[in-house]
């Protein structure tokens, strides 16, 4: 099972390699495959633990993806994310995610899901739940049971 990442300040997703004792060796998701250390001082977010605010309970990430992945037949983005008003985003998460917070979601949220979905898919990710689920030692929760 890998583990995907994004590094706040590093564009792109990368995969989980190995782990120092105060660095994980992390390698970018594209076509380079250029391995880089990410260092403890890092905003490093497995995409398992990422989630969309909704208006009753979030929604995890996998589960949002796998809808766009409904919408677009797991091919890329139909829509241009990049050039696209919030108004055009807006709407077409509402397609994806009904019951998206529209006070709490922001357009920049939706860019960050959409590039992280062309992302995945240009991998030839499309299977979200078994890409996204937390892996043994993820999850916080884990490490410190781990640690008792």
């Amino acid at each position: 099972m890998e583990t995907i990442l994004s590094i706040a300040g590093k564009p792109g997703l990368f995969r989980l390699v190995s782990r120092g004792k105060q660095t994980l060796i992390v390698e970018t998701l594209d076509e380079a495959k250029r391995r880089i250390p990410a260092f403890a001082t890092d905003r490093v977010t497995s995409l398992a633990d990422v989630a969309m605010y909704t208006d009753s309970e979030d929604i995890p990430l996998w589960q949002v993806l796998k809808n766009v992945g409904e919408k677009e037949q797991s091919k890329a983005c139909s829509i241009n994310y990049r050039k696209a008003s919030g108004q055009e985003l807006r709407k077409y998460f509402a397609e994806v995610l009904p019951e998206y917070d529209r006070e709490r979601v922001h357009d920049s949220d939706i860019k960050k899901l959409l590039q992280w979905y062309d992302i995945l898919v240009k991998n030839g990710i499309t299977d979200f739940e078994d890409a996204l689920k937390p892996t043994q030692g993820d999850n916080v929760d884990d490490r410190n049971e781990e640690e008792a």
